[in-house]
């Protein structure tokens, strides 16, 4: 707003009336006006910790109750770069619907703080997020036949005895099925993530065969 007054104010009056309305502010406003200039960020900045923590809860207000249950999480919030939007700060906030198998996109104008557009889409799967690779890695821990077979290779690289999937290296990639005929073909339609654990000792914990269904909460043994 600030900005755009002063634009408004050069049209209509001249550099040198603004130059001068300026000298009339008091040290201490002209110093905060200042800094609120300096301070408010451009339409191609990256979002600020503030403006994201801002669309989180904006774009996570109608989803309170299924997001406290699990069945809905906030997977990133990213800078919306649709040209239609002007000059106007916006954020994409990413959320993924578990029960329904359904990714949903609200756009948050920062500025008005309102959601101002949402799409859903099915079949659509971003990257995973921080969170859901440390549920998957979870989900693994708590597998009878895996979490053993990973605890006991954390303890062989010299990481003594794991405390929980955050003493692991992490790294998620979307598994997309092709030609699978056990369990597996479920992520045709679920969220599912191969997995890939990295040890105390730098070495690679085998999971090949292995893909975590986060829509089912289990994990799947690939058929070879």
């Amino acid at each position: 707003m600030g900005r755009r007054l002063m634009v408004m104010t050069v049209a209509g009056a001249g550099v040198a009336v603004v130059a001068g309305a300026v000298l009339f502010l008091s040290g201490e406003q002209g110093s905060q006006a200042a800094r609120s200039t300096l301070q408010m960020p451009a339409q191609e900045d990256p979002l600020t910790g503030q403006e994201v923590a801002q669309a989180t809860t904006i774009a996570s207000a109608g989803s309170r109750s299924h997001m406290a249950a699990g069945r809905i999480k906030l997977l990133y919030v990213e800078r919306d770069d649709d040209k239609d939007s002007s000059d106007r700060r916006r954020a994409d906030a990413y959320l993924y619907d578990y029960g329904n198998d359904r990714l949903i996109v609200r756009t948050v104008d920062l500025g008005r703080g309102e959601i101002v557009r949402e799409t859903v889409a099915r079949g659509v799967q971003p990257p995973p997020s921080r969170e859901e690779e440390t549920t998957a890695a979870g989900l693994l821990l708590s597998h009878p036949g895996y979490g053993k077979l990973t605890r006991d290779a954390y303890a062989r690289a010299g990481g003594g005895r794991l405390r929980s999937a955050a003493d692991l290296g992490l790294r998620g990639l979307i598994f997309t099925p092709f030609g699978e005929s056990g369990p597996a073909r479920e992520c045709e339609v679920h969220r599912c993530l191969r997995l890939f654990v990295r040890l105390p000792d730098s070495t690679w914990l085998d999971t090949s065969r292995m893909v975590v269904d986060l829509s089912a909460k289990k994990i799947h043994t690939l058929e070879w």
